[in-house]
């Protein structure tokens, strides 16, 4: 399976990382909560699969496009 990254799809504050490289996750599970204009937007797991990437960190600001998690 290709690595598919998770981009951000607005600028957001990264509010909580709730995932770890490594970690084996489902589909639908949420990796990453965001802030943007006061709404928390939750990042879902499309497929499952192996988390290989976290370019991020709590209380980083992330814009349009930015790369969230990895996952294979």
């Amino acid at each position: 399976m290709p690595a598919v990254e998770y981009r951000a799809e607005m600028v957001a504050n990264v509010l909580t990382i709730l995932v770890e490289v490594g970690q084996e996750i489902s589909a639908g599970d949420t990796m990453i909560m965001l802030e943007s204009m006061k709404m928390e937007i939750p990042v879902f797991a499309d497929a499952a699969g192996t988390v290989e990437y976290v370019p991020v960190q709590q209380g980083d600001v992330v814009q349009e496009g930015d790369v969230l998690v990895v996952v294979a």
